[in-house]
């Protein structure tokens, strides 16, 4: 199946989107990385200290869906070039690529999004005590 220089330019719109969502995330992972910080420093909390690796690999996993988008956009862009000079095979090829490193990204977002919900877990626990 051959593709148009327009298939993968269709990616572009949802590209930005999906940079605003973890965009969003990073800064609400860093605000609250400065919270237990205060938290931990002035209360020597349990919770506050179950969380700093919950937060770590979080980072990790936020840092995982930024870099593979990037290699998705940067697959894309180099899809819609071969196709444009005529390497419709190797264009059909990378933006095959393109999709699965922007899958791959999409995979760590849930996994961020479940070490997420068991941070919060965590602060319910410690809530109800």
């Amino acid at each position: 199946m051959d593709i148009t220089i327009t298939t993968p330019a269709l990616l572009f719109p949802a590209i930005s989107v999906l940079f605003l969502a973890y965009s969003n995330r990073f800064l609400a992972i860093a605000n609250r990385i400065r919270e237990q910080h205060n938290l931990l420093t002035k209360t020597q909390s349990p919770a506050a200290k179950k969380q700093i690796a919950s937060l770590r690999l979080r980072i990790r996993f936020i840092v995982a869906m930024q870099v593979l988008a990037v290699v998705g956009i940067i697959c894309c862009i180099l899809a819609m070039g071969l196709i444009f000079f005529g390497q419709q095979y190797y264009g059909n090829i990378t933006f095959g690529f393109s999709m699965a490193f922007i899958v791959l990204s999409l995979l760590a977002s849930v996994s961020e999004l479940l070490l997420s919900t068991r941070a919060l877990n965590i602060e319910l626990e410690d809530m109800e005590k």
